[in-house]
Parts: C-alpha cells; structure tokens; sequence
C-alpha cells in the first residue's frame, strides 16, 4: 500500500512508544487513526486527547466504520499481540494489510530521504541529538525515536516542510531490514540478541546486510574500529568516525566543572567549541556521529553548535535525578555489557574521587547466559554493586541463570549485595549514598521517582 492510498491506520497493540509516534505522525497527516490496547496508561490518554479513537476490550464491534475498508486502511500490530486476538483475526480474514511498526517505517524511508542510527548500543542518544539539531536548524526533519526527548516531552518530532526523517533504525528481530536509508550511522555492533541471532556471526551478517540497504547518493557513517565489515552499494559515500580518530572526531576535549567542550573536526568543515548541553563523556562520540549526519545533510556550523548546547537528553538514558555537592542520582537504560562499560567508564570520568554504587536489574535471561562474565567486568570498574533479580521481559527462567552469576564473578574488592526489587526502597531509606545509579532496561526504574524523593528528604 503507497502511503496516498491510506485513508485510516489502525494499531492493534497501540500503547508502545514506538507505535504512538507512527501513530502522531498519522494523525498529524490528517487520516483516520484508531486503535486497541490492553490496559489505558498516560501515553494512550494522551493519544486520545490528540484524536485517535482508542478502545480496551477486545472486540470488532469497537473497530470504527473508517477502519473496516480493507483498501483504505493500513493495520499495523506489535509482536506482542497474540495472533488469536479477535481484531488481528478479523483483519488477517478481511485481507488487510498488515504490517509491523518496522514495516511502515520503512514505507516512510522510501518516501522520505531516512536518517538511521543503528548500533547496539547508543543509537537512541545519536538518534535523538541528531533529530534536535536538524529540527532547529533551517534543514528540519521528522524523527521517530526510541525514547522520550527531554527537549520535545516526546518520542517523535513532526515536520510540514522537511524531507528528512530520523529513525532509530533496531537489529532486534532484523527489524532495520524493512528500511532503506539515504545515510545511516553504525554506532557498535557488539553481539546482542543472540536468542533471535543464535551466533555472533550471523548478527554482525545481519548488520553486514543493512549496509547494503542505504541508497546510492548516500552515505554510511560508521564507528571506527567494528569487527563487522560494510557492503554498501556503488554511490555510497563511507565515512569513519570515533571520540579521538577518523573522518569525524573531537580534539581538544576539555571536561572541568561538570561542562564538556572540545572542537569537531570533518572534512567538510571543523567546528570549535562545541559545548554539550548534556555534559556526559559517553556524549562526546555519540555527538560527533549526530553532528557528521547533521552536517552532511546541510546543517550550518551556528546550527550544529546552538543545537549540541541546548540538547537536553533523553529519559532513562543517563538521567540525573539530583545533582548536588552531597549527592548524585541517575538511572541509564543500560542493559548490554558494553553499555555498561561506557555508562561506568563516563560516570568514573565525571565523579574520579567518590564512591559510586550501581543498583543493577539483569535484563533477560538469555542475555546474563550469553554475556555474565562481561556483565561482572563492566561493573567492576565500580565501587559497590547491588544485584536485582533477572528481569525476565518475554522470556521463561532458565534453569541455572539467576543474578548470581554475575555476583561471582565479580572482581575482589568491588562491595557486592544482592537484593529483590521490592526491597530497594528499604534500602534507600537505610543507606547513605555519594553517587547511586539505577542500571537496566527492566522495571526498576519504576522506583526511580520515589527513590528519588526518599533521597531528597534525607
């Protein structure tokens, strides 16, 4: 279906955050838009109150008229929804098509000139600076990220005049291979989903692949160093970039009373004194591969640098809760081993002279199978580490894979605890603490408020 022949989208499963923002982007072209979830929540209250027509009982008679005409409307449905579900039945009978959240952003990669960031890790961060840097400058964009924008309140930005659409391009179930990018950032290709991948070389193969998607004209901009080797077509420009080295890079970095600063060197154009508006050390990479895709695609040397100064982060992804002399309080979605190393490494470069303890919540069974020994490596290089129970997500126990683990291996002289999720809070209100950070991509960071305001009464 070409998207002038859509009339109505309907989302079975229409409360992720990835599908509200292809959702916004739909109401904001002025169609039909509808949908059914399980449960209401803020986001589809939300939805609601920006005119899609919700609803949370199963039931066909609740499909709106507009939405019954398998010519018009687009059906799009999260993975999580069973296939039994009485609407995915009724439309898979009525020969809709229907498509996944990566399908539809792929239609939009071809209609669109896509700007992806992939990687395993860090591609939320690059994806996010470079849609806040395009938006502001005279270029513009849309942009459909994987996490909330501290700058907009929300995971999508939406354009009247642009042809460029940020997209958060995500390995998970080959999901990035419905896309066709014109450019496209690589940021890590550290093995990671090996449920869905089963080896290390059929994951790097799928990235190896995605390369091969970006359009001629275009360009691949990838982290020097990867153990995957790019295949991109005739046409397509491959640039390199890192913190210190390649096409793209910073020189002069200077990290002093919480500010970081330092001058981007391109080949199109150096620009001196970038100051980050989140003064993170991770940031500094991830800012030179938003600002290389930003500047290749016509943003000024004023916009790039205005738009890294008043860049304001993304929730979950290093996010400072209290900030004071006496206390430092953050929660990062961090959850693969390199991940972590960086989240350790950046928050070690910020607070050398205090004690740092991470409150770390495993994600995913297979993944503590797969990567423990790297897990306990990476936390080591803290100074106390609080062990929660594997969150299992969409995973049943493995027998023999518990936290413990990543417990015993644990270098000598890191203070280790382990501890349920329901006592955090307990603890919290029990211990003193100089810098604390919240580790996962589970459910603990649901205590994060209210930890957070014991340790401001404190």
């Amino acid at each position: 279906m070409e998207l002038k022949d859509i009339k109505a989208v309907y989302f079975v499963g229409a409360g992720g955050i990835g599908m509200s923002a292809i959702a916004r982007y739909f109401i904001h072209r002025g169609m039909v838009v509808a949908g059914y979830d399980k449960t209401p929540s803020e986001l589809t209250r939300q939805l609601e109150k920006e005119g899609m027509l919700i609803h949370y009982e199963e039931n066909v008679a609740e499909i709106p008229h507009a939405c019954k005409d398998p010519k018009s409307c687009l059906v799009v449905y999260t993975p999580a929804i069973p296939a039994t579900q009485k609407e995915l039945v009724f439309f898979k009978e009525g020969n809709f098509e229907i498509e996944k959240r990566a399908q539809v952003l792929g239609t939009l990669t071809r209609t669109h000139k896509g700007l992806c960031v992939a990687g395993t890790h860090g591609k939320t961060t690059t994806s996010t600076m470079c849609a806040h840097i395009m938006h502001q400058s005279h270029v513009d964009c849309n942009a459909f990220l994987g996490g909330i924008s501290k700058n907009y309140g929300t995971n999508y930005i939406l354009s009247d005049t642009s042809d460029f659409v940020v997209i958060e391009a995500d390995e998970f179930d080959r999901s990035f291979h419905w896309l066709r990018p014109w450019m496209s950032v690589i940021t890590a290709t550290d093995p990671d989903h090996l449920d869905i991948y089963g080896t290390k070389e059929a994951y790097l193969e799928s990235f190896r692949h995605y390369t091969e998607l970006i359009q001629p004209g275009g360009a691949l901009i990838i982290h020097k160093g990867l153990e995957m080797k790019p295949n991109v077509q005739a046409g397509v420009k491959t640039y390199v970039y890192s913190r210190d080295e390649g096409d793209f890079h910073a020189k002069n970095i200077k990290i002093e009373n919480g500010n970081i600063h330092f001058d981007f060197v391109s080949p199109i154009e150096n620009i001196n004194e970038i100051e980050l508006g989140q003064p993170i050390p991770i940031n500094i990479e991830n800012s030179v591969a938003a600002m290389a895709m930003a500047q290749l695609n016509g943003c000024t040397a004023e916009e790039i640098k205005y738009g890294m100064k008043t860049y304001g982060g993304v929730d979950r992804r290093f996010d400072f809760k209290i900030k004071n002399d006496k206390l430092v309080f953050l929660s990062d979605y961090a959850h693969h081993p390199k991940e972590i190393y960086q989240s350790a490494k950046s928050i070690r470069e910020l607070y050398k002279d205090r004690k740092i303890t991470a409150i770390f919540q495993p994600h995913l069974y297979t993944r503590t199978r797969d990567f423990y020994k790297d897990f306990a490596d990476a936390l080591s290089q803290l100074d106390e580490v609080i062990l929660c129970d594997i969150y299992p997500a969409r995973e049943k126990p493995i027998p023999g894979v518990t936290s413990q683990l990543i417990y015993d291996n644990l270098k000598p002289g890191v203070e280790k605890s382990m501890i349920h999720k329901e006592d955090v809070l307990d603890l919290v209100k029990n211990r003193n603490f100089d810098v604390l950070i919240v580790l996962g991509a589970g459910d603990l960071d649901n205590y994060v408020p209210q930890m957070a305001k014991i340790l401001e009464s404190k």
